[in-house]
């Protein structure tokens, strides 16, 4: 429902496509606001956060995403490893440039707000009466498989660091926090997020360089067969 609602609007707005895909390219080399000395940290703060929601959104160098995937049906890590590299492609790629174009040629990237009201916002103007309750159904739906898929990669951790007798205390603390965030404010929120990724993805992206020739060595030997 999400991707037909935002092939709809930019269907209808197909127009201005290409005049948004050059604005979001132009405004990360060089933004609207910044001149003089600022300049320069404000392309440093764009590609912070855009790595930032890249990362909270597709999990790229996180070591999640190996999680989900030693649990499919698969005895092939290599074959895991593409379908975890789709996952990636149609979040950022397809899901996340749709979303940032509709925001864009609906006209309201300028109007102040950000997350979700903004998307709810974009959403409602390009279909009135059906678009924020699309983006609303939509959203409930992401957090809540989100919550879920986060707290299944937390609780594995956890049983492989003490066992088993972890899970349903881990389960409680986790759904405490759950409240906790829904009502603290959504800045702080964004900064533990980003601080607690980043805590997860150097360990991770230290082990990916040390056995980059163990994935080369395998996924040379997969396709050869292939």
């Amino acid at each position: 429902a999400y991707i037909i609602a935002s092939v709809i609007i930019l269907g209808m707005y197909i127009d201005q496509v290409p005049a948004a895909f050059a604005l979001i390219i132009e405004s990360a080399f060089n933004p609207v606001a910044a001149t003089g000395g600022f300049a320069g940290a404000a392309i440093m703060l764009a590609i912070r956060y855009g790595v930032a929601r890249g990362i909270f959104s597709n999990e790229a160098g996180l070591g999640t995403a190996g999680i989900a995937q030693a649990a499919g049906q698969s005895s092939n890590p290599v074959e895991s490893g593409l379908v975890g590299m789709m996952g990636t492609f149609i979040d950022t790629i397809i899901v996340c440039t749709m979303t940032g174009l509709v925001i864009v040629v609906t006209g309201v990237w300028s109007s102040g707000l950000n997350g979700a009201a903004l998307s709810s916002s974009a959403y409602a103007t390009g279909l009135p009466g059906v678009g924020e309750y699309v983006l609303a159904l939509s959203l409930a739906f992401f957090a809540f498989t989100t919550i879920l898929g986060w707290s299944y990669f937390g609780e594995k951790c956890w049983e492989f660091i003490a066992g088993t007798a972890i899970t349903m205390p881990y389960r409680v603390l986790w759904t405490g926090f759950v409240m906790v965030g829904a009502v603290t404010q959504l800045d702080f929120v964004w900064l533990v997020a980003d601080t607690l990724n980043a805590f997860m993805a150097l360990p991770n992206l230290v082990s990916l360089l040390l056995l980059s020739p163990v994935i080369v060595k395998l996924t040379n030997e997969y396709f050869a067969n292939k």
